[in-house]
């Protein structure tokens, strides 16, 4: 995993210690700009874009193919249960929104209850055991999510913090104790070494290996043109030759 084990004991020490209630300014302004949507009960698809590439800007197409009805009518049913299973399955129905997407939108809409399920934060706390499965940070189900912010919200609740300063501060302590690639797994990093075993001249070679180095040779043995003035090099040309003479005259 590309991020150390963290220097605590449990999630709940580390966020004891490292718990930020400041916000990311433009984060915060955009927050402020989105506060209306609780209350009157849905979003426009302008402010639906504004929220998606805030998250992720590289699915903008997808997003872009929601209509503005579409999207008023998805969020409406979205706000209005109080189903979480719910709520996020309506979300990710509209074209381009995954789950951590979704989060985001919900995150942006009510930050007291709510925080992005973002890979850093997952990794954090598959670090610290509060979480299981996928180190790579994707392919996030919607029972990842019901999991994971049921661990945000319940230590939001011990400290009396927002969901989303408890996910934030996790967010920046993983970038703080990063080690690796961000999207690196296990297999991505056993994989450079096997390279290294299967390109060292020195290592051991199997049967199978060695039958296709045999072939290979006897490819190259076969291909090799002949030298100049050798029997095979004369042949076409002998037999050009004969071809050539004139038939002998059988009138006399």
């Amino acid at each position: 995993m590309p991020v150390r084990r963290p220097p605590y004991a449990s999630l709940r020490a580390l966020l004891r210690r490292e718990l930020a209630l400041d916000e990311d300014p433009a984060t915060s302004g955009l927050i402020g700009r989105l506060a209306h949507i609780r209350s009157r009960g849905e979003f426009s698809r302008r402010e639906f874009l504004a929220m998606c590439r805030w998250k992720s800007p590289r699915a903008t197409l997808h997003y872009r193919k929601n209509s503005p009805a579409r999207i008023r009518m998805v969020s409406r049913a979205a706000l209005a249960t109080r189903s979480e299973q719910q709520r996020i399955e309506l979300l990710t129905s509209l074209s381009g929104v995954s789950v951590p997407v979704a989060s985001a939108i919900l995150t942006l809409i009510d930050p007291a209850r709510y925080g992005v399920l973002d890979i850093r934060v997952w990794q954090l706390l598959l670090a610290v055991e509060s979480v299981t499965g996928k180190p790579g940070g994707r392919g996030f189900s919607a029972r990842d999510w019901l999991h994971y912010l049921s661990q945000l919200r319940r230590e939001a609740r011990h400290l009396g913090a927002p969901v989303r300063a408890v996910e934030y501060s996790l967010f920046r302590c993983h970038r703080r104790w990063q080690t690796g690639r961000l999207y690196d797994s296990p297999a991505s990093r056993r994989r450079p070494a096997a390279v290294e075993r299967r390109s060292d001249p020195g290592a051991p070679r199997s049967d199978s290996r060695r039958r296709r180095g045999r072939r290979r040779a006897r490819r190259r043995d076969s291909s090799v043109a002949p030298r100049p003035g050798s029997p095979r090099s004369l042949g076409p040309l002998r037999r050009q030759g004969q071809r050539s003479r004139p038939a002998p005259d059988r009138r006399a």
